[in-house]
């Protein structure tokens, strides 16, 4: 498998250097592995923290600016930061308003936020947490006990930022973000197997004519494997999984979103079909993003996330945002 890398032992310090060049809007702390906002920290105003493994981009990193993250800490492809560059962030970012650590379901993330936030603490530093676990398509993973955390990370992070933005208190910026979490679901579906810079062969064994259906952000297996489909035949299985898990009364925001390696004249086709389901099943679309969001390295694929929304949602959705991944209205 040929690779843009110098070497697998470089690659996110690489990566992170790269982005240092291209976004000097960040602070990009590439030996600690903190990505911090340039104007951290903003008075009055709580501090969204998140993180991961690398190999999700822009997740978490693409989503540190104004309206959104005030930090970001990046582990290894695929592995949990360490505590340490949580706290450090936190500090970094903590205006005495609080720190809202917001974490996927995955083991290794919750166990080290969780001792993150308790350093913290003894820090000094008020810390709530809310966990991230939409995927309907398990119950219990590789990496995971209880569903995974994906799509809704974005919607959980864009939602909350803008509340944050806003000046609301920590107790309120948690209480949105837990909504939101609640709300949301995903499932995701994979044409081919991901690649890691270590291992430089696909991770699992995805014979051609066939798909994974469920899988999780690392690669994990899913569901079922298939027959290949078309684009609306896995709309309709994919849009089913949410649909059965949520039931929405209201309208719906929908993240359409990449896993990688799938053109974007495949993504908007396919949000055709996502969006033909929905209008038959009766379902109110609010907004549709569609793009490479969080991804699984090369992994050709794509998930559907749904979160059902009400007027102050959705106007926290809509309120300006400027990141690297994500930017609008301002």
């Amino acid at each position: 498998m040929k690779m843009l890398i110098n070497v697998p032992e470089t690659v996110v310090a690489d990566a992170l250097r790269g982005m240092a060049s291209a976004h000097p809007e960040l602070t990009v702390d590439v030996e600690n592995r903190v990505i911090v906002r340039r104007d951290a920290p903003v008075a009055g105003q709580v501090a969204l923290v998140s993180g991961g493994g690398s190999g999700h981009e822009p997740l978490h990193g693409g989503f540190v600016g104004p309206g959104m993250l005030a930090a970001a800490c990046p582990g290894e492809v695929f592995t949990s930061p360490v505590p340490d560059q949580m706290v450090r962030a936190a500090a970094a970012v903590d205006s005495g308003a609080g720190v809202l650590f917001i974490v996927k379901n995955y083991t290794g993330d919750v166990l080290n936020f969780d001792m993150a936030a308790e350093l913290a603490e003894d820090e000094g530093i008020q810390v709530a947490k809310v966990l991230v676990n939409d995927d309907v398509a398990v119950t219990d993973s590789l990496y995971t006990a209880g569903r995974r955390g994906t799509g809704a990370t974005l919607f959980v992070e864009k939602i909350a930022g803008a509340a944050a933005q806003e000046g609301r208190p920590l107790e309120q910026v948690e209480s949105l973000a837990r909504r939101v979490n609640e709300k949301s679901r995903s499932f995701g579906f994979a044409l081919s197997a991901v690649t890691t810079p270590a291992k430089g062969t696909p991770t699992f064994d995805l014979p051609p004519g066939e798909l994974e259906l469920g899988i999780g952000i690392h690669g994990e297996p899913g569901r079922e494997r298939r027959p290949m489909m078309t684009s609306g035949e896995i709309a309709e299985a994919a849009v089913d999984a949410v649909l059965t898990d949520l039931a929405p009364r209201n309208p719906v925001l929908v993240l359409v979103n990449g896993m990688g390696a799938t053109p974007l004249l495949e993504l908007y086709g396919f949000n055709a079909e996502v969006q033909r389901i929905l209008r038959g099943r009766g379902v109110a679309v609010a907004r549709t993003l569609v793009g490479n969001y969080v991804t699984s390295l090369d992994m050709a694929g794509a998930s559907v996330t749904l979160c059902e929304i009400d007027e102050d949602l959705l106007a926290l959705w809509d309120a300006p945002v400027s990141t690297p991944g994500l930017r609008w209205g301002m």
